[in-house]
């Protein structure tokens, strides 16, 4: 089987948990500088060639889609460019090559973070994050993308994931880098209700539905939810509360300067819940996260 961002933090825990039962290589557009033996690594972008060479020569019958670029560090063009028409490009080189499985890591940004959100959404609720949030629409796409294949090609097993924010000492995630500030800013007046998934949990998630070969959309979720304030408190943080008419121009300015991770955007997520439902999921494989919120946010580490 082959792992599309193999070198990242959830390319590398999902390589050591699939290893015993398969035979595993992975592809990434970053180098793994410290690759353990027994890996075939190919340093290649999705939109080259060079990438539908390496399904060429490995023909997987399984793929794990881990290579979305989440992060604001380039610009939003590159980022977008990368993410839609490189997942295409992996779609259409899956379908073409043969691929049986096929599992990609969306989000559960893409709902969106808006004032009518209901608490536990599930799968069939509208993907609205593109309405105050554009610059995750490409995540938005890539994951409409990848439903619209899962019904397109019924003969290849895919699966959609999107699991709530995740924590740990490997995996880089935006919930772990706002957390990890030293001055965390929330918005006055505003508590939303927030879930957390350990990267181990989530793993067992991604493995699982690779090898039972599931077919859909699924929400993965952790333990439980608590209030943001309440995240921030037992992870070791300290809040900076600030009006939202000061907080939006003054985190605008700070980001485009590269000084802040977060495009003014992401604020919404700081005052509207994204609590999801994993009913699906769990009903599909029987899956139960092994780690409390307690030991979730002791993982931060701080």
């Amino acid at each position: 089987m082959l792992i599309v961002g193999i070198s990242g933090g959830h390319g590398r825990l999902l390589a050591r948990r699939l290893r015993e039962r398969h035979e595993v290589a992975g592809v990434d557009r970053e180098p793994w500088p410290a690759k353990p033996p027994g890996f075939a690594f190919y340093q290649a972008d999705l939109r080259k060639r060079s990438f539908e060479d390496v399904l060429r020569k490995e023909q997987p019958s399984a793929v794990v889609h881990l290579g979305l670029q989440r992060h604001f560090r380039e610009s939003g063009e590159t980022r977008y460019d990368h993410n839609v028409r490189g997942t295409r490009r992996l779609l259409d080189h899956c379908h073409t090559y043969g691929v049986r499985k096929l599992v990609v890591l969306s989000s559960s940004y893409v709902y969106g973070a808006l004032p009518e959100n209901p608490y536990f959404m599930d799968e069939d609720f509208p993907l609205s994050a593109s309405r105050n949030y554009p610059d995750i629409r490409d995540l938005v796409e890539v994951d409409t993308l990848a439903t619209a294949f899962t019904w397109r090609h019924p003969d290849l097993q895919t699966s959609v994931l999107r699991p709530v924010p995740t924590l740990g000492h490997t995996v880089e995630s935006s919930i772990g880098t706002y957390l990890s500030l030293p001055r965390i800013i929330v918005m006055m007046g505003f508590n939303p209700m927030v879930q957390f998934i350990h990267e181990d949990d989530l793993i067992e998630a991604i493995a699982t539905a690779l090898e039972r070969g599931l077919r859909g959309v699924f929400n993965v979720v952790g333990p439980g939810e608590v209030p943001l304030h309440v995240a921030i408190r037992e992870t070791g943080g300290h809040r900076l509360p600030l009006p939202e008419f000061a907080a939006r121009p003054i985190l605008a300015r700070l980001h485009a300067a590269g000084l802040y991770p977060f495009p003014p955007g992401a604020l919404d997520y700081l005052k509207y819940p994204v609590t999801l439902s994993g009913k699906r999921f769990v009903e599909a494989t029987e899956f139960r996260p092994l780690f409390s919120l307690e030991e979730i946010f002791h993982s931060m580490g701080r």
